[in-house]
């Protein structure tokens, strides 16, 4: 039988005050299975808002273990907690406490827990930069003796005492119910934060495999997390940083085809490894490796995956891929076959190229459906094979090229346009020089669109509201420009394009306008104020280039034959038959 609670659990109250003070005092602690803060000003604001309008609030879910002596971060406070054998972690409630406790501490700076009481309006607003009589900041407002002295420094608004201090008592006596767990398991606890969050939806599907594996307490530093694999991918390879719900996925391809698997029986400790084994009908295909062995090996995985993406497949950066479920696929792939060679690698590529023109669509579910068929097709002992069913899911030369007309780079068909025109190898309009990853890399840092890497030609108030979407008024220049305004003035107005005699070397000049598709004609163009000409001449230009890149990456029409040794070791077996 499954461990369950030794004792049920005990059902108490706790006013503000006391629930604040034990906070201040390290009596609380955030278990290291949580999720972050994620609340707002907003949402801090409704909270107390509730508070003074009686409203209830929600009870709250505590276990009470020891804890030892350790700086701890609660939001924006720093606190220096003791060694206790008591202290209250927190199962349920982690973004409440943590509102109330720094809201109404005097030395926080964070803007979400900034908040005043506003005695005209009869509600909470941002604390304002001056201090204005009839606005009293929550710490102030909390406690009686400073809402006193506040009332002494501004007698103009004395007529609103009574009603400070009807508010003050109401925050400080507020009760907020709370049960306490008391149990040594701490898988118990984070099975109890499953179930909570799970009936609820409040967290995302990797928040909650993160909470159901988090180690012991003492590894949080040490052990691999999402965060950490994703992190650890961008410092390496410069490719941003990838989401959580795409790193479980991956974690989850890499060990079995079905991503949309029971999560919960993902890990079994002490019982004897075999090759595979089926958890609620899906395949496991490593039963025997613990946590950290599945993200460890996951990471690899993806790091080859995200390799092949930069230097065969022409993305360089996550940003720049038009579909998640393509990476996750990859490294289920790159898990089990590690290695392909050039033949492969170019099958691929091909395959790559196939699925994001195709897209999720042509499958049933659309992107649930892709990535399942998708990660079924790839076969743990059989590389030629994988790659043979892959491409043949995609096979669909009819497909639609992306449309040119609109361009947004939170889109799969503009991430497509994007990737072409870095392969053309862009050029820095102010010295010539090829831009490479780290321009990239540096210019989006965590971005998960490329927007931050895109100029525009010509303000788009001067262009005519039909063309405004155009790929044509847009360069990839992942560069950060001193004069931050449109490219207008790197083309028009600046030396380099105005005069190029004064190009260091004006051999340079065409090659970096050649690079973003830009001819010598078009430039004469923008200086003559043409703007639609120059725009529908470029679009022409763009639209060659993204034909010419996809064909040669799709390669329509081509034989999917596997590597020539391949073939000869069919052909052997054939003739062993055959004697």
């Amino acid at each position: 039988m499954n461990a369950s609670l030794d004792t049920r659990p005990v059902a108490t109250m706790f006013d503000v005050e006391t629930l604040v003070n034990q906070a201040w005092a390290g009596m609380i602690r955030v278990p290291h299975f949580q999720r972050d803060f994620r609340w707002h000003r907003s949402d801090v604001s409704k909270l107390f808002d509730s508070i003074v309008r009686g409203y209830p609030v929600g009870s709250l879910l505590l276990w009470r273990k020891p804890a030892v002596a350790k700086i701890l971060t609660l939001g924006d406070l720093r606190i220096d907690a003791p060694q206790t054998q008591a202290a209250l972690w927190v199962v349920d409630g982690q973004q409440r406490i943590t509102s109330l406790a720094n809201a109404l501490h005097p030395d926080v700076s964070d803007a979400r827990f900034l908040l005043a009481y506003d005695l005209r309006a009869r509600q909470f607003v941002p604390t304002p930069p001056v201090e204005e009589p009839t606005i009293i900041p929550l710490p102030v407002l909390f406690n009686l003796t400073k809402v006193l002295s506040w009332f002494g420094s501004h007698p103009e608004a004395v007529e609103h005492v009574e009603h400070a201090n009807e508010i003050t008592q109401r925050l400080r006596q507020f009760p907020i119910p709370a049960y306490e767990v008391v149990h040594d398991d701490t898988k118990v606890l984070q099975d109890i934060f499953d179930r909570m969050n799970n009936y609820g939806k409040r967290l995302s599907r990797a928040e909650i495999f993160s909470a159901l594996f988090a180690g012991e307490e003492d590894e949080k530093d040490v052990a691999l997390t999402f965060d950490k694999i994703a992190q650890n991918i961008d410092d390496d390879l410069g490719f941003g940083l990838i989401d959580n719900d795409t790193v479980l996925q991956s974690v989850l391809a890499r060990r079995g085809p079905d991503t949309k698997r029971e999560i919960r029986n993902e890990f079994r400790e002490g019982e004897a490894p075999e090759r595979s084994y089926h958890s609620a009908r899906a395949i496991i295909e490593f039963p025997d490796e613990d946590r950290e062995t599945a993200y460890r090996l996951a990471e690899e995985a993806m790091r080859r995956a995200v390799q092949f993406l930069q230097n065969e497949a022409s993305v360089p950066h996550y940003s720049f891929l038009p579909y998640r479920h393509l990476l996750v696929v990859l490294t289920r792939l790159f898990a089990h076959h590690p290695k392909p060679d050039e033949r492969n690698l170019r099958l691929l590529r091909r395959w790559f190229w196939r699925a994001a023109v195709v897209g999720p669509e042509a499958f049933k579910g659309s992107t649930t459906g892709a990535i399942r068929f998708l990660s079924f097709a790839v076969k743990p002992d059989d590389l030629t094979g994988s790659l043979e069913t892959l491409l043949s899911l995609v096979d669909r030369p009819d497909s639609p090229l992306p449309d040119l007309r609109r361009f947004r780079s939170n889109e799969a068909a503009t991430k497509m346009v994007l990737c072409s025109w870095w392969q053309r190898g862009p050029r820095s309009l102010e010295d010539g020089e090829p831009f490479d990853i780290d321009d990239l890399s540096a210019t989006l840092q965590d971005r998960q669109t490329a927007l931050d890497a895109v100029r525009y030609v010509v303000p788009r108030r001067l262009v005519p509201p039909e063309y405004r979407m155009w790929a044509a008024n847009r360069v990839l220049m992942p560069v950060l420009f001193k004069d931050v305004g449109a490219v207008e003035d790197l083309i028009i107005g600046a030396p380099l394009i105005a005069d190029p005699d004064e190009w260091a070397d004006p051999p340079v000049w065409p090659e970096a306008l050649a690079s973003h598709e830009i001819t010598p004609e078009m430039v004469e163009q923008l200086r003559g104020g043409d703007t639609v000409g120059f725009l529908r001449l470029r679009q022409g230009a763009l639209q060659r280039r993204l034909t010419d890149f996809l064909s040669s990456r799709c390669e329509w029409g081509f034989e999917n034959t596997p590597p020539l040794d391949q073939l000869l070791v069919e052909d052997l077996e054939e003739d062993d038959e055959l004697a």
